[in-house]
């Protein structure tokens, strides 16, 4: 079993220059446009998004071995367990923001637009005579249906199982972060096993439910403002599922090197709150998305 050396708590640790920021922010960079050029039906698309994402699984695999390895070394301290604290909070913060903006973009087109559109307000002349006939109601394909017909999933089908499997997972990683604290390694090994199989069943069903509302309910990303708004919401948690379960299955594989100690473990733990964040939106979009 792996022991990491005593870390001096009075050293300030400052690290080496490393080129892996920048690598990173070229292979998102790549990333990002070949998925919108994806999107948008260009044929120079499908080959520079599998590039940036494989660049990005390398560089992700490369930089945290450098800082896993520098933690057993003993080379972090009080400063740096701060440092990450921090830094994990306002990145979650962020994460936060980011789908405020989705979920405020989902009210706007739902409790506003509709309205204006069917005739309500202070334009409610012009918006008669553009758009004849349209109600305010909800699921919207949009105006002149322009959407086409589709049908929405019911909350109380896959969605109701996707919730329970995401909390479980809360609970079996909570519990495995008590038998960490408690020094029952085998015991929170087996609990992170089970989180992490959580997470996969969740993909799962989540790719079931796509196969499905595009064969089947014609419920695709052009259907719409609901549509539009449904695949943005769901895409986006679900590649933070995939991140987080990712993130989890490199912790396991860690606590089964014997990394982590009782009372020193907080890269355990920013990915305990990672994942707590990711259940919490999802039972956001579980009531606002699915069920009202």
């Amino acid at each position: 079993m792996a022991t990491a050396a005593a870390p001096n708590k009075d050293r300030y640790f400052v690290p080496a220059p490393s080129a892996w920021p920048f690598l990173m922010t070229m292979a998102l960079a790549i990333m990002v446009v070949g998925l919108s050029n994806f999107l948008e039906s260009k044929s120079f698309g499908t080959i520079p998004a599998l590039a940036g994402l494989a660049m990005v699984f390398y560089v992700s695999f490369a930089w945290f071995a450098n800082v896993i390895s520098e933690s057993e070394r003993g080379e972090y301290g009080k400063q740096v367990d701060m440092t990450y604290r921090w830094s994990m909070g306002w990145f979650i913060f962020s994460e936060v923001m980011f789908f405020a903006a989705f979920f405020g973009a989902l009210f706007y087109a739902r409790g506003l637009s509709l309205p204006w559109l069917s005739g309500a307000g202070e334009k409610i002349e012009t918006n008669l005579q553009i758009w004849q006939g349209f109600e305010a109601v909800w699921p919207s394909n949009g105006p002149a249906a322009l959407g086409g017909d589709f049908q929405t999933i019911p909350a109380f089908d896959v969605p109701l199982i996707n919730t329970l499997l995401l909390l479980s997972s809360g609970v079996t990683l909570t519990l495995a972060h008590h038998a960490l604290k408690e020094n029952h390694r085998g015991i929170c090994i087996l609990w992170m096993w089970a989180t992490v199989s959580l997470g996969v069943v969740f993909l799962g069903f989540q790719g079931y439910e796509y196969i499905h509302a595009y064969r089947d309910l014609n419920l695709t990303l052009g259907s719409g403002i609901y549509g539009s708004t449904f695949f943005m919401l769901t895409g986006f948690h679900g590649m933070h599922v995939i991140l987080g379960t990712l993130m989890l299955f490199v912790i396991t594989l860690r606590l089964m090197k014997g990394h982590f100690k009782p009372e020193a473990h907080f890269g355990y733990e920013a990915v305990a709150w990672y994942w707590h964040f990711v259940d919490v939106v999802w039972l956001g979009l579980f009531v606002v998305v699915y069920w009202l």
